[in-house]
């Protein structure tokens, strides 16, 4: 069982940038993807960005491409998420999480995650 650790978050203004990163305690399986979601007040929880471990071949929620890079360090058992162009829609509490079994097609289906960090606060302002 591993546990992942947000960090990055923060308050800034629309049009500025910021990179959260996701650590693991231990490490990632060879065939986990690793999820960024995201959960505003009263929403439901969305998918932003995944990160296949072993091939690095990412996916993202058409709401950030173009704006957020999802890469992973192997080294230092870490996935970041570098947000650019933040924009106040983009205002959440942003969960790293982690699926052992992942598929091309459900890389962005949040229950099929096994794991999940406590989540990192993101704030844009206006």
């Amino acid at each position: 069982q591993v546990q992942l650790v947000e960090s990055g978050g923060g308050l800034v203004q629309a049009g500025g940038s910021l990179t959260l990163s996701c650590a693991a305690s231990e490490f990632f399986y060879a065939n986990d993807a690793i999820g960024w979601f995201r959960q505003a007040p009263a929403k439901e929880r969305e998918f932003v960005a995944a990160i296949r471990w072993r091939l690095g071949d990412k996916i993202y929620a058409d709401s950030v491409k173009g704006r957020f890079t999802i890469s992973r360090d192997v080294a230092k058992e870490t996935v970041n998420l570098q947000m650019d162009s933040l924009k106040p829609e983009d205002t959440a509490v942003y969960y790293c999480a982690v699926d052992r079994s992942p598929t091309r097609a459900t890389m962005n289906i949040a229950n099929n995650y096994d794991y999940w960090g406590q989540g990192t606060q993101v704030t844009i302002s206006s």
